[in-house]
């Protein structure tokens, strides 16, 4: 397998190749057998890293392949890692003008959550008598509050994180009377609301380290 360079100069594996056909089988090129989503799923969870490609036209649908593993998962039944209000929440912000904040943000609480998970692990090896399920409760819901409270502090004038599909205000931040709807496409247009969102996306960031250090 080859090897690509690094910004700092290290030697990083370059990714597996899969090819999908038209008759929607998977081949892994590298160990030159057909694979399935299964298969798939179990080298995400060995962190190897892989990329998709139609092997007719050459397009990167590793993207599609992904969000089809997690389909997959959720339709198996039994315990499920996408809550209903959740889905609802995010499927809003598709062409709301939030939508390039918002992955960013949460690549940001799952790369968070995934160190709250590293130190749930040793809290479950080394502590005796301790409840490591009541902890991982108490992020969860850390987690759910910081990502509720970002969605209102990035979209003040309303829509699609504080109110019901349909709905086209909510109040504004601190009690303040929402504005109407010329003045609040006002200062959406300008370069200012994306520097501000940036601002408080790196202000968030920081809380949620500081969570993830607490014991």
């Amino acid at each position: 397998m080859a090897d690509t360079a690094t910004p700092d100069g290290g030697a990083k594996t370059a990714p597996v190749v899969i090819k999908k056909y038209a008759n929607r089988r998977l081949y892994n090129t590298a160990s030159s057998a057909y694979v399935t989503l299964d298969h798939l799923s179990q080298m995400v969870k060995n962190k190897t890293d892989f990329v998709v490609y139609d092997a007719k036209t050459s397009e990167d649908i590793t993207r599609s392949v992904l969000t089809q593993i997690i389909f997959e998962e959720e339709s198996k039944g039994g315990q499920t890692l996408l809550p209903i209000p959740f889905l609802r929440q995010l499927i809003s912000f598709y062409g709301d003008s939030l939508q390039g904040v918002v992955p960013q943000y949460l690549e940001m609480s799952m790369t968070q959550f995934a160190r709250n998970q590293e130190q749930m692990r040793r809290y479950m090896q080394n502590a005796f008598g301790f409840n490591p399920f009541q902890q991982f409760e108490s992020m969860g819901k850390q987690n759910m509050a910081m990502f509720e409270q970002a969605m209102r502090m990035f979209n003040p004038f309303g829509g699609a994180a504080g109110g019901a599909p349909g709905t086209t205000a909510t109040p504004h931040m601190n009690g303040a009377t929402p504005p109407s709807s010329d003045t609040a496409a006002a200062p959406a247009a300008g370069g200012g609301t994306i520097d501000d969102l940036k601002r408080k996306l790196d202000e968030l960031q920081n809380q949620l380290a500081e969570i993830s250090k607490k014991p």
